[in-house]
């Protein structure tokens, strides 16, 4: 398998520490908000990658941590304090909204088929983790104490800005708006390991430490819980390309620095999704998430479809409009899924290696997706494959694709079933006129749309293609 390494700046061949085992950890929410579609689109994206290192022969074993206690919007310690912001809008703790927006965010994974994680850990359970960790970098001078905090020092991390690609140049103060100065650092770029003095004094979530009574900086927590439950080496840990600097930089330096070796080999990190303002946010336009999309008359497993569709490094633009036209594809391909009648042929062997091995390529090229459903596709229009196969064939793509091909729902979008529904009422009207002939013109065009009229005493009914 082959996949794009954010470290090295190349597609390489993968491979895992252990022959048959891949260990996984992938970044979870900061359980303060609803996720919006953007940060789900990674999850999508993760999901697939573990679907296929376990289609493709290994075992995975996969972490997700849950950021529950204070997750600054800037690493200088400035910005607002995420979980601590919900709280007091919401006028409840931060033990609460944490509690409730984690249940929000694995409710929406499972609207969209991604499969929950082997091990799920939250940051607020592995303190002592985090302690011993940093007790460690301090005793072998990674880091250092200040103002009653602990800073990691990066002047002890050579390749610092290898995974972002960065120069420091471009991060000074006065460089950037978001850069603020904390007179506690030896340099400007170091970051928290341990904050017991902050501007956040009504932090409720603190713990007694040998520094103090305080609470983790939130770099250290991944590697902590990935460290504890997955071991010294890293097969690949992925997240969105925002995490890239500083959080995912700031993992590499504080990990290896405690281990003493190279931990992790490949990063893989999943593209932005945006609307037509740009990035995706919690803070601007509309708030676009699972429940709203729903409300609108939408079905989770189309957006997990539209997501299919563009490569996970690719930037992709989210509109109603694309949305409705990938209902439509979805309608359609299901429609083509659901006409394979069981044909009680056998199965036949061959034409089943020679698909998966293609379907298998097109995963293994970096997790094309688009290329797994042109397989797909041209499985279906496939004279030469009898049903039998087809259908097994189908069962075997969706163990990775997890579009729910061979349930019999189908899925209407709002727009579609507006424009169906203004096409049956010109169809009364053509009727009740005695244009029979536009009439008849109106139900072919609703037939290629996948749609059946039905005429009755109570007047006219439609449903979709089976």
């Amino acid at each position: 398998m082959k996949l794009y390494n954010t470290l090295t700046k190349q597609v390489e061949e993968f491979v895992p520490h252990k022959k048959e085992e891949v260990t996984l950890y992938t970044c979870g929410p900061t359980v303060y908000n609803y996720a919006h579609i953007g940060n789900l689109r990674t999850y999508i994206f993760e999901d697939i990658l573990e679907k296929t290192l376990r289609y493709i022969g290994y075992n995975v074993k996969r972490v997700m941590n849950i950021t529950d206690v204070g997750h600054l919007v800037s690493d200088a310690d400035a910005g607002e304090d995420k979980m601590l912001m919900s709280a007091k809008k919401e006028g409840k703790t931060m033990a609460e909204i944490a509690d409730f927006y984690t249940k929000i965010f694995f409710d929406d994974i499972t609207k969209l088929n991604i499969r929950k994680p082997d091990i799920i850990q939250k940051a607020t359970d592995h303190i002592d983790q985090y302690i011993k960790m940093i007790k460690k970098l301090l005793e072998e001078g990674y880091a250092y104490q200040a103002g009653g905090n602990v800073y990691f020092d990066i002047s002890r991390a050579k390749e610092y800005y290898q995974l972002s690609g960065k120069k420091e140049e471009d991060l000074l103060i006065g460089v950037r708006d978001d850069v603020t100065e904390d007179k506690n650092k030896r340099n400007p770029f170091d970051f928290g390991l341990w904050f017991t003095k902050s501007k956040f004094e009504e932090q409720e979530m603190k713990w007694e430490s040998p520094w103090g009574l305080g609470y983790p900086g939130w770099h250290i927590e991944c590697s902590g819980i990935s460290i504890k439950y997955l071991g010294e080496y890293l097969d690949i840990h992925c997240g969105g390309v925002d995490n890239i600097f500083p959080h995912h930089t700031n993992e590499i330096v504080q990990s290896e620095a405690y281990l003493g070796h190279k931990w992790c080999n490949f990063w893989v990190h999943g593209e932005h999704l945006n609307d037509k303002t740009g990035k995706m946010s919690k803070s601007k336009g509309e708030f676009l998430t699972i429940t709203l999309l729903e409300s609108k008359g939408y079905q989770p497993i189309v957006y997990r479809f539209f997501c299919l569709q563009s490569h996970y490094r690719k930037q992709l633009v989210f509109t109603y409009e694309s949305l409705d036209i990938a209902t439509t594809s979805y309608n359609k391909l299901k429609s083509r899924v659901n006409n394979i009648e069981n044909d009680d042929m056998s199965l036949d062997n061959n034409i089943i290696k020679n698909y998966q091995n293609k379907f298998k390529d097109a995963l293994r090229s970096d997790l094309n997706t688009a290329n797994a459903l042109t397989c797909f596709y041209d499985l279906l229009k496939d004279n030469n494959v009898n049903n039998n196969t087809k259908l097994y064939l189908i069962k075997d793509f969706d163990k990775v694709l997890s579009l729910n091909l061979l349930d019999n729902q189908q899925e209407t979008s709002p727009v579609l079933e507006k424009e169906i529904n203004d096409l049956i009422k010109e169809r009364e009207i053509a009727k009740n006129n005695k244009d029979y002939q536009k009439a008849d013109q109106i139900r072919d065009t609703l037939s290629q749309k996948g749609v059946i009229v039905k005429d009755n005493k109570e007047g006219t009914i439609w449903e979709l293609k089976k």
